[in-house]
């Protein structure tokens, strides 16, 4: 679906007009989040926070797994998740060093130095490189998908909830850094989209046997059980 939307936001060139809309201030002639407790203490700093502590207690529960014995059902399912949330925003950081675009604090509509220059134009030579397209932060927030495939065969409405509450962790990341001109909303569309695609092969590679035992659970055979890719 993301990928639906941020085809119709750079093709209508959607970006610019809700920019100037919804996070752009003209009498401020700043962003409407710049500067503020919410959008750069609260989103952005502690949101981080946020995603590394879970982060981080998905890696001690998998490497105390090789020790504690009431853990080791755990460590497929925690290295799962230790390494999607290592891999959506490591691969959203080297896209950006790739895909050289500006954020939009840097464009003279917004009180910057640089012209505005869609994703599919030909960007000029004499630009310096810049790196913030997708959103690295948003990623971190949609990288909190990964519990819906954790989850989808074993605990299939936790699994929903869980996807909902990362999809509105990462949107309101969005928000966050749309709101600052880190991003524009198409960067944040694209993240989501990958972060998707990265768990979906991840999930294929190390969870996707139906014979595992799930959670929680005594093995069974495989059945035909919800895919999360369809």
């Amino acid at each position: 679906m993301s990928g639906g939307l941020f085809a119709i936001v750079i093709l209508g060139q959607l970006d610019l007009h809700i920019a100037d809309e919804f996070f752009f201030s003209p009498l401020a002639n700043n962003w409407i989040g710049a500067h503020t407790w919410w959008a750069v203490d609260l989103i952005h700093t502690g949101g981080g926070w946020f995603v590394r502590m879970i982060g981080l207690a998905a890696l001690i529960t998998l490497v105390s797994g090789f020790w504690l014995p009431r853990l080791r059902r755990w460590r497929r399912d925690t290295a799962y998740l230790t390494l999607a949330m290592i891999l959506v925003p490591t691969v959203v950081g080297a896209m950006q060093l790739v895909t050289n675009v500006d954020c939009p604090w840097n464009l003279d509509r917004y009180g910057g130095d640089r012209p505005y220059v869609s994703l599919l134009a030909d960007r000029p030579d004499d630009l310096p490189r810049s790196a913030c397209f997708p959103g690295s932060h948003s990623s971190s927030g949609f990288s909190l998908m990964a519990f819906y495939f954790l989850l989808f065969g074993p605990r299939p409405r936790m699994a929903s909830w869980f996807l909902a509450g990362a999809v509105l962790i990462g949107t309101i990341f969005s928000l966050g850094q749309q709101s600052r001109g880190a991003h524009f909303l198409s960067h944040d569309l694209a993240s989501a989209a990958i972060a998707w695609f990265l768990l979906l092969a991840l999930w294929r590679l190390l969870l996707a046997s139906g014979n595992r035992q799930k959670p929680g659970c005594q093995p069974r055979v495989a059945s035909s059980s919800a895919n999360p890719a369809t």
